[in-house]
């Protein structure tokens, strides 16, 4: 058995950005939520696809704004897509598949702890985590966990992971801590670039691992005095990073593997394409 675990917040925004705009009778703007439901239509063909669940940021800040005020908030989100964030919950409950809208914390970390609760499970094959956020690279575990980017077809496991960004799946947070994450508003610290993070990480695993004189470095890196002295001024600031980096896997998700699998749309999945103005919706869910 395979699990789907699906960044619906991600799904969203890609179908805004993708698909042309799109009204609902009422006039409202629904393209990128109508196209979120064509992609998890399209998902739910696959006979391998079977127990799923999707989260959502239902607000865009979490627990990570009080940490750093220059993490990732909502503002410059269209408002016609930021208004589209609770009926896109609504309209994929109504398609059968279990929603975590997340508040405190965000849809990253739904899915991480989920992918932690189940991955264990003897019943359990894999792990599917249908997103190409590099966040979920720290999540990949040989082949039992993998990320999916389902828009290009790119499957990463473990030696993906690695041949990407030079480091193995656990010293994922702290390379994104150096390296800095713009999407997230994590500035990483100054000159480490991909390249030299990778290589100490490579060697060093774990920030708090590479050592603290330079000439107990044991890697050769370009400009590796600038890398010590910023690293030296930073250090703190980059366990802050890896920490907003790092996913949480302490959410309060209530639903059993059972309740996972994928039957059937409720019962008012049809109101809800006739209020998106897309019937043609409800004959594409059978499998």
């Amino acid at each position: 058995m395979k699990i789907h675990l699906i960044d619906g917040t991600y799904e969203l925004f890609r179908s805004f950005y993708g698909p042309p705009p799109r009204k609902a009778p009422d006039g409202r703007e629904v393209g990128a939520t109508i196209g979120l439901l064509q992609s998890l239509l399209s998902l739910l063909a696959d006979p391998e696809v079977t127990h799923l669940a999707c989260a959502f940021d239902h607000v865009v800040e979490s627990f990570r704004n009080d940490l750093f005020d220059g993490y990732k908030t909502g503002e410059g989100i269209d408002p016609k897509l930021f208004a589209q964030f609770p009926l896109a919950e609504e309209a994929v409950a109504a398609l059968g598949i279990v929603v975590w809208p997340m508040v405190e914390f965000e849809a990253d970390d739904a899915l991480a702890t989920a992918t932690l609760c189940f991955k264990n499970d003897p019943v359990v094959d894999q792990v599917v985590i249908c997103s190409p956020d590099k966040d979920f690279a720290q999540l990949v575990s040989q082949s039992n966990v993998i990320c999916w980017d389902r828009r290009r077809e790119i499957i990463y496991d473990e030696a993906a992971v690695l041949e990407k960004y030079g480091v193995s799946p656990a010293s994922i947070p702290d390379y994104l801590a150096l390296v800095g994450d713009f999407a997230d508003g994590i500035p990483g610290v100054p000159s480490w670039g991909a390249k030299s993070s990778a290589a100490l990480l490579s060697k060093y695993k774990h920030i708090e691992a590479i050592p603290i004189e330079l000439e107990d470095w044991d890697v050769k890196v370009r400009g590796a005095r600038r890398l010590h002295e910023n690293l030296t001024k930073y250090r703190e600031k980059a366990f802050l990073y890896r920490r907003l980096a790092t996913l949480r896997s302490d959410v309060p998700i209530a639903e059993n593997l059972n309740e996972l699998k994928w039957v059937e749309p409720r019962e008012n999945f049809t109101e809800i394409c006739q209020t998106l103005g897309a019937i043609n919706l409800l004959s594409r869910f059978q499998k």
